[in-house]
């Protein structure tokens, strides 16, 4: 099998994952409860995550679908903006100190932060495999 193809295949996955991470990042926090952590997520936060990532993954597709390089410059913008609102969502899993710090807030998905680690440094890998498969002529 071809380094290209290899490429495209993993694009592929990555593109249905990059789509999981979205959704249940919405699913989680979107109630308006902030998830589990020790430090509340902002709503606007969520929202941003959300609609960039809905958007990214439609006109990644139709990139994807089409060959069109604007929209494919244009995804990967809204990829990239999906990736510091995900790291940024990270940071309510940071240590607080402090007398009046408290433990943390759990919920029924995970016991800590693997979960969201897992997610959203696995989007920032993939998004730097997009952009790689792009900037190469892969996809």
């Amino acid at each position: 099998m071809s380094r290209e193809v290899v490429t495209e295949v993993a694009v592929y996955v990555l593109t249905g994952l990059a789509a999981v991470v979205v959704v249940l990042t919405r699913l989680r926090l979107g109630r308006g409860e902030g998830g589990a952590g020790r430090l509340q997520t902002g709503r606007r936060l969520v929202d941003v995550h959300t609609v960039a990532g809905v958007l990214a993954l439609v006109l990644w597709v139709v990139f994807l679908v089409g060959g069109n390089d604007t929209v494919g410059i244009i995804a990967l913008a809204c990829w990239w903006v999906v990736v510091v609102a995900g790291l940024l969502i990270l940071v309510r899993w940071l240590p607080t100190r402090g007398k009046h710090a408290s433990e943390g807030k759990r919920d029924s998905w995970s016991e800590g932060p693997a979960l969201s680690i897992l997610a959203h440094v696995g989007m920032l890998v993939g998004v730097v495999v997009f952009s790689w498969a792009y900037l190469t002529a892969a996809v």
